[in-house]
């Protein structure tokens, strides 16, 4: 608790706030410990700060850090009573440390009405392991919950941070090393886990020095109708930059000219005037990708169907074939084992039906990998990997500046690309995403998240690649 309650201080500190005025809120448990800790090293800091407490015994952390800051901070803590909380101004800073990860049922009573005169007020808010009223590992939907500006968590995310529902209450997250021990973290069997570079560079193969095209697999992509062969050109284009060795591009006719002068690599099997018709051969490659701009046509019925029983080796699945699947419910079962799908959620709701909440939906993406036996690959800031062994991975890099058309089917074509090279389909996933969201962020720093677009991405694979090798 103190290297936490230092580690709290060190970021405000740096973060240019000591001049400001602290109201620091403080429950009975275990993060009111923290804070009372929070505000004896900045009173000793000579800093400005007024603590209250919602009560005077609690934890014995709690107790223990009352009676220090009595002793060595010179502040006898106020008791909070209901209906006369203090004034907050916009000079000032609060530091919420009511509740913390402690949280088991709805904020009630004065915790309720100090979170409401917290968020109504305008000065920043700094909560500490996590704003107070949101549950670590459930939805809060429903709750009293602190907006804050900051939070300041320890050693990890809790998984309450990476859905979106929560991003209004959170405010910047920012991870706080306080030196617990990392043999516990590497020995304990967890149901989530966050993508790291270091992990990402321990899967990725190296090249071999004596080595043709022919080693780095034949990859197929059915993409593109009239008036989309922009999704085929950046999936084709991707699936190239992920070290594919070849690539047929299955295409309509209308497509021909397009793909053959913007993408010269690839090769073209064309089928259909404005859509594509048939997928004849489509067995014979190393990995198939569906679903780029491909439309959604009554024929594509026939296609998908083809496309399934068909296909040898590995399959991803994306885009308007997931939503031709989705239509038709009955293609469902005829997905083969170990596909990756890659949905976001509009498309992830067509496929498998609505939920209430964003932890809902996870627990929906886990058992749908685990009933058909795929690896299902849930678009959004931090995208998450589910397996059918129960696993899920969230994925550490992206922003939002790849919220723009065309970000997915850059995404399709890598993986694709992965998979024909030999990756096994978690491996093609984790790697693929990873990639995808870094070569995102460079995009970003580069163009700005406004102005990027999914080209943008593309470009950057190749510095991605750069930094994990």
């Amino acid at each position: 608790m103190e290297r936490a309650a230092m580690a709290c201080c060190r970021w405000i500190l740096d973060h240019k706030y000591s001049h400001r005025n602290f109201l620091i809120f403080c429950g009975t448990g275990n993060n009111g410990g923290d804070g009372l800790a929070i505000g004896r090293i900045l009173l000793q800091s000579n800093c400005s700060a007024t603590v209250y407490i919602t009560g005077e015994t609690g934890t014995k952390d709690f107790e223990a850090n009352l009676e220090k800051i009595q002793l060595h901070g010179g502040l006898l803590p106020e008791i909070l009573t209901p209906g006369a909380l203090p004034v907050i101004t916009p000079e000032m800073v609060v530091v919420d440390a009511l509740i913390g990860t402690g949280l088991n049922r709805p904020p009630a009573g004065i915790s309720a009405e100090l979170i409401d005169h917290i968020n109504s007020g305008i000065a920043p808010v700094i909560s500490i392991d996590m704003p107070s009223g949101l549950f670590a590992d459930t939805s809060s939907k429903g709750n009293s919950i602190v907006k804050a500006t900051h939070t300041l968590t320890f050693q990890q995310f809790k998984l309450a941070f990476l859905l979106p529902e929560n991003d209004a209450y959170c405010g910047e997250v920012h991870i706080l090393n306080i030196g617990l021990d990392k043999t516990f973290e590497n020995e304990t069997e967890v149901a989530f886990e966050l993508t790291e570079r270091t992990l990402i560079r321990s899967i990725c193969k190296s090249r071999k020095k004596f080595s043709h095209k022919g080693n780095y697999g034949h990859a197929a992509l059915l993409c593109g109708s009239y008036g989309m062969m922009g999704a085929a050109v950046l999936a084709a284009h991707s699936c190239l930059r992920s070290g594919a060795g070849k690539l047929t591009a299955y295409i309509p006719e209308c497509g021909y000219t397009t793909l053959q002068s913007v993408v010269p690599e690839a090769m073209c099997v064309v089928s259909g005037e404005k859509h594509i018709a048939a997928a004849d051969g489509i067995g014979s490659f190393d990995a198939v990708g569906i679903g780029p701009g491909i439309g959604k046509f009554p024929s594509h019925v026939s296609l998908l169907r083809a496309v399934f029983t068909q296909t040898k080796k590995s399959l991803l699945v994306d885009a308007d074939a997931l939503n031709m699947i989705a239509g038709n419910k009955e293609l469902i079962g005829l997905i083969p084992f170990s596909s990756v799908l890659t949905p976001h959620p509009g498309e992830f709701e067509r496929l498998f039906g609505a939920v209430e909440n964003d932890f809902e939906r996870l627990q929906l993406a886990l058992k749908k990998s685990a009933e058909l036996q795929v690896y299902i690959v849930l678009k959004g800031q931090y995208t998450f990997i589910s397996t059918p062994e129960g696993k899920g991975w969230f994925n550490s890099t992206g922003n939002s500046g790849m919220a723009t058309a065309g970000s997915g089917d850059v995404l399709s074509g890598f993986i694709t690309g992965l998979l024909a090279q030999g990756y096994p389909p978690p491996q093609a996933a984790l790697i693929g995403v990873y990639l995808h969201g870094l070569a995102g962020d460079i995009a970003s720093q580069r163009h700005s998240p406004e102005a990027m677009i999914a080209g943008d991405i593309v470009d950057c694979l190749g510095e991605a690649f750069k930094l994990i090798s």
